[in-house]
C-alpha cells in the first residue's frame, strides 16, 4: 500500500456500502463498527461483522475505514471463535463452595444486584467507602467507564491496576512527557488526518526510533503498528533499540541491542553526540526550548565510550544512530512499556523528550505531535472524580507520598500502599474489591505468590469478565458475565477519530461494561447515575463531558468522525495549546523544558541520569557469578493480548506454549535444545518454566520470557488454578522496588539462571501447590 491514493482508488465503495452502518448480504446481516475489547487490544479498528441468528459468524476488515484501511491482526480475525467460545461466562454466579473450589451457583441479575448492592452499602456505612478497591485492566474499553463507576458508584479513591508496582505502565510516559512539552506526544503517522497518508499537510517521517516497543505485536497505547509499516513503505528509516532482533530491528538502519535497564544511559549518550557535535536545531532550540545549558553540562558526564560500556554496545553504533536521528527532518520516537519497567523511568522519559525537542521535531508534520482525545473526550482514569466524597478522597492509598504521587497527577492509588494495607491492615483494612476486565494473578501482579497471599484478606470480591479466570476461581464471591466487543454499544476516543461501536449480536445473559456500570451505579448512588441506559451514559460522555455535536446514533450512522484540532500542526505557534491563548507550549515557561520545572516540583532530578538496575552484573556481581543471565520479561506475541486468548484453539495452534528466548551460545552452554521445557530461576529461589526458543536474534547475555500465561485447559480448582503459577514470569518480579518518585520497576532487568526441566527430578511439586500452601520459597 505504498501508494495510498492508488489503494483508495481501487476500493470498490459500492461493494462495501459506503455511508451505511448496516446492511444485508444474503443470509448475513453486516454491521460496520469498531472492535475494542473484550477480548482486548489498545486500538479500535474498523471491522465488518457478519451475523446470523444473533450470532457472529465471521469478521472482515473495513477498507473504507481510514484508521486501519481494512488491515486486521489475527486477534480480530479470530473474533468469532472468541465470541462464541463455549467457556464464556453465560450467567451471573455466586460461589457455593470455599474460595478456590470452583463451585458456583447460577443466579439471576436481580439476585446479583440484591447480594452485591446491600453488601457494598454495608461496607461503606461500617468501614467507609475508601476500604473498597476498584480494579481494572490495561487499555481495554473501560478506561473512563470503570473509573466513573469506582469514583461515583463505589465512591472509593482507591482505583488501581493492582499489584503493578511503580505505576509501571504508560502513565509515567504521559506525565513525564507533559512535564517537558505540556501534553502527551505521539509519532505523527498521519493519525489526525482523515485523508491519512494522502494528506498534503502531512510529511513522511524521515526517521523513527522504535524504542522498547514492538508495534506490530502490541499495537499499544492507541497506536496501530501498521501505520509505521506504511511509513516504512513510503521511505521512513528506522532505528531499533531492543535486546531482541524484532521485525523492526531486522529492517533498521541501526539496531542497538542495549543491555536491559540501561536505556537512559543510551539516550544521554545520543544527546551527548547531538549536543557536542552541534547537530541540534539551533533556531528551534533558541525559539522554543529552555534548559540547554544545564543539559549540556549533564551530558558531559556521559561520554559515548562510557555509555557504550554501560549498555554493552559499540560506541560507533551509538554515534551513528544519534547522527541519523539528528539529521532527519522530520524524526520521531515510538516508545513502549520498557520505559516504565526500569528504575530510570522518569530519567529516560525526559532524555528521550529532549532528543526530539532539541532536534526540532515537536508539533511538526511527521514528528512528535500533541494529540487530544477527539472532541474533547479527555477524561479517562479520573472520570467521575467530582462525585468522590472529600472524606474518602483524603484517604487515598498513596501513603506519605511526596512529589509526583502527592500531586494527584497520577489518578491511581499506589499499588505498593494497597499491598501494604492488604497485608497489615494499615492504614486501614481492605474490605472489598471490584475487579473488572483484569486477571491480576495471571498478568499484572508482580510477585504473584505474594499477591495471592494478600488477596486472601479481602472479605468480599466481585469479579466481572467474559471468562472464568484463575483470579476469579481463587477469590471471587460473585462473578458477572461481561459482553464482548461485537455485543456492545460503546465509543472509542483514545486519540482520534471518535469512533462508534455498535452492538451486532448477544451472548446469553452477558452485559456490557457500560450496562454493568449504569445498572449498579443507579442502585448505589442514583444522583451520580441519572442515565437511562448504556446509550444515555455514552451520550453524556461524548456530548456533555466531550463536545461531539450530535448523538450516539449520529456517530453510529457516521461510523467515525475526525476532529480539526488533532489535524492541526504548529499548534504552539497558533495559541492553541495554552489556556491563556498565547503562543507557546503549555508548560510553566511556555517552552519545551529540557530540564522540566515540574520535575523540580515532584522532587525528581530534572536532568537525565543513569541508575544501574538493582540486580545486574555491575550492581550485584556476587549474585551475577551464579545467576549469569539478564532476564527481561513481558515479551508480546501476535496471538495474545496480555492474559487473554489462551482459550482460543487457533491461537494455541500458532502458539501452544510459553516461550523463553535465548541465544544459541546460551542454549549450548546449558545443554538446552529447541522446545525443551526450561526453568528460569533467580537467587531468591523463585522460578517458572517456559519452552526454549533458540535464536541468534537476541543479545547473548539476555533471556526474554513471555508474560500472562495460564492454561484454561488445565484443572480450574485450587491449588492448580489453571496452572497459573507454573509459567508465570511474575513469580520472580518484585513489589516495592521503584525508581525516583516511586515510579518505574525493574521488571525487565533482573538476573537469573536457566536449566532443563527434568520430570520427576526437579519438577515433582507444582508451584501452584506451594503457593496455595503458603510455603513457596524455592520451588524445589
Amino acid at each position: 500500500m505504498a501508494d495510498y491514493k492508488e489503494f483508495l482508488s481501487k476500493v470498490d465503495r459500492k461493494l462495501y456500502h459506503e455511508g451505511e452502518w448496516q446492511w444485508q448480504e444474503g443470509e448475513y446481516t453486516v454491521t460496520r463498527t469498531h472492535q475494542w475489547s473484550a477480548p482486548g487490544c489498545h486500538n479500535a479498528c474498523g471491522i465488518l461483522l457478519y451475523t446470523k441468528d444473533d450470532k457472529l459468524e465471521k469478521v472482515e476488515g473495513d477498507p473504507l475505514n481510514p484508521f486501519n484501511n481494512g488491515k486486521l491482526c489475527m486477534r480480530c480475525l479470530n473474533l468469532a471463535e472468541a465470541t462464541n467460545h463455549p467457556d464464556r461466562l453465560k450467567y451471573p454466579m455466586k460461589r457455593s463452595g470455599e474460595r478456590g473450589e470452583n463451585k458456583w451457583e447460577r443466579i439471576s441479575w436481580d439476585e446479583a444486584y440484591n447480594i452485591i448492592v446491600p453488601k457494598i452499602k454495608e461496607i461503606k456505612e461500617q468501614y467507609g467507602s475508601h476500604t473498597i478497591v476498584g480494579v481494572h485492566g490495561t487499555g481495554r474499553n473501560i478506561n473512563w467507564q470503570l473509573p466513573y463507576f469506582y469514583n461515583a458508584g463505589l465512591e472509593t479513591p482507591n482505583i488501581s491496576t493492582l499489584f503493578f508496582s511503580g505505576f509501571a505502565c504508560y502513565l509515567p510516559r504521559v506525565v513525564g512527557a507533559a512535564a517537558v512539552t505540556g501534553e502527551f506526544v505521539i509519532v505523527d503517522a498521519a493519525v489526525g488526518q482523515e485523508e491519512r497518508y494522502a494528506s498534503k499537510k502531512w510529511t513522511v517521517p524521515e526517521c523513527v526510533i522504535i524504542w522498547g516497543n514492538e508495534p506490530l505485536k502490541s499495537n499499544a497505547d492507541g497506536f496501530l503498528g501498521h501505520w509505521l509499516v506504511q511509513c516504512m513503505q513510503m521511505g521512513t528509516k528506522f532505528i531499533c533499540i531492543d535486546p531482541r532482533l524484532t521485525w523492526w530491528a531486522s529492517r533498521a538502519e541501526v539496531w542497538l541491542p542495549t543491555r536491559p535497564g540501561t536505556d537512559a544511559a543510551l539516550a544521554i549518550g545520543m544527546l551527548n553526540v547531538i549536543i557536542n557535535e552541534k547537530l541540534y536545531d539551533p533556531e528551534y532550540v533558541e525559539k522554543w526550548c529552555v534548559g540547554l545549558e544545564d543539559l549540556t553540562a549533564r551530558v558531559q558526564e556521559y561520554p559515548v565510550e562510557k555509555v557504550a560500556e554501560i549498555c554493552d554496545l559499540d560506541p560507533e553504533k551509538i554515534r551513528k544512530a544519534a547522527r541519523i536521528f539528528a539529521a532527519a527532518k522530520p524524526a520521531a520516537v515510538q516508545w513502549g512499556l520498557a520505559f516504565e519497567q526500569q528504575l530510570c523511568c522518569m530519567s529516560l522519559i525526559v532524555a528521550v523528550c529532549d532528543l526530539f525537542a532539541l532536534t526540532g521535531n515537536v508539533e511538526v508534520p511527521g514528528g512528535m505531535i500533541m494529540v487530544r482525545n477527539a472532541f474533547g473526550t479527555q477524561r479517562n482514569y479520573n472520570c467521575g472524580e467530582e462525585w468522590l466524597p472529600a472524606e474518602a478522597a483524603a484517604k487515598k492509598l498513596n501513603g506519605d507520598a511526596k512529589g509526583i504521587e502527592e500531586s494527584s497527577i497520577v489518578p491511581h492509588a499506589d499499588s505498593n500502599v494497597i499491598l501494604h494495607a492488604l497485608e497489615t491492615g494499615e492504614p486501614y483494612p481492605i474490605k472489598a474489591m471490584w475487579i473488572q476486565s483484569s486477571n491480576p494473578l495471571a498478568c499484572p501482579a508482580m510477585d504473584s505468590p505474594r499477591a495471592y497471599e494478600a488477596m486472601k484478606n479481602v472479605e468480599f470480591i466481585v469479579y466481572a469478565d467474559p471468562f472464568l479466570t484463575p483470579t476469579a476461581v481463587a477469590f471471587a464471591d460473585i462473578v458477572l458475565p461481561v459482553a464482548m466487543g461485537p455485543e456492545r454499544n460503546s465509543v472509542r476516543s483514545w486519540w482520534t477519530p471518535l469512533r462508534a461501536m455498535t452492538k451486532a449480536c448477544s451472548y446469553y445473559e452477558a452485559k456490557t461494561d457500560e450496562e454493568i456500570v449504569v445498572e449498579f451505579g443507579k442502585r448505589l448512588n442514583p444522583k451520580a447515575f441519572p442515565f437511562k441506559d448504556d446509550i444515555d451514559f455514552l451520550e453524556w460522555y461524548i456530548t456533555e463531558d466531550g463536545n461531539w455535536p450530535g448523538t450516539f446514533e449520529d456517530l453510529r450512522n457516521q461510523g467515525w468522525a475526525y476532529w480539526d484540532y488533532d489535524a492541526t500542526y504548529y499548534k504552539h505557534e497558533k495559541g492553541l495549546l495554552r489556556p491563556d491563548g498565547e503562543v507557546g507550549f503549555p508548560t510553566p515557561t511556555g517552552k519545551l523544558e529540557l530540564a522540566p520545572f515540574m520535575y523540580y516540583q515532584w522532587n525528581l532530578d530534572p536532568l537525565p541520569f543513569h541508575l544501574e538496575p538493582p540486580e545486574s552484573p555491575i550492581s550485584t556481581p556476587e549474585v551475577y557469578k551464579d545467576y549469569p543471565l539478564i532476564l527481561t520479561t513481558g515479551a508480546r506475541s501476535y496471538e495474545f493480548f496480555h492474559s487473554e486468548h489462551r482459550q482460543m484453539p487457533t491461537m494455541r495452534e500458532f502458539h501452544p506454549d510459553p516461550l523463553v528466548t535465548m541465544h544459541p551460545d546460551v542454549a549450548e552452554k546449558y545443554g538446552i535444545k529447541q522446545g525443551d521445557w526450561v526453568w528460569i530461576e533467580n537467587h531468591r529461589g523463585r522460578r517458572f518454566k517456559q519452552k526454549a526458543n533458540i535464536t541468534l536474534g537476541i543479545a547473548p547475555q539476555v533471556v526474554s520470557a513471555e508474560h500472562g500465561w495460564w492454561f484454561p485447559e488445565k484443572e480450574a480448582s485450587s491449588p492448580a488454578l489453571f496452572d497459573t503459577f507454573e509459567s508465570n514470569s511474575n513469580n520472580v518480579t518484585l513489589q516495592e522496588v521503584t525508581g525516583q518518585g516511586g515510579i518505574g520497576n525493574p521488571i525487565k532487568s533482573s538476573l537469573c539462571k536457566i536449566y532443563k526441566v527434568v520430570e520427576g527430578v526437579n519438577d515433582s511439586v507444582s508451584i501452584g501447590e506451594q503457593v496455595v500452601r503458603g510455603d513457596y520459597r524455592d520451588g524445589k
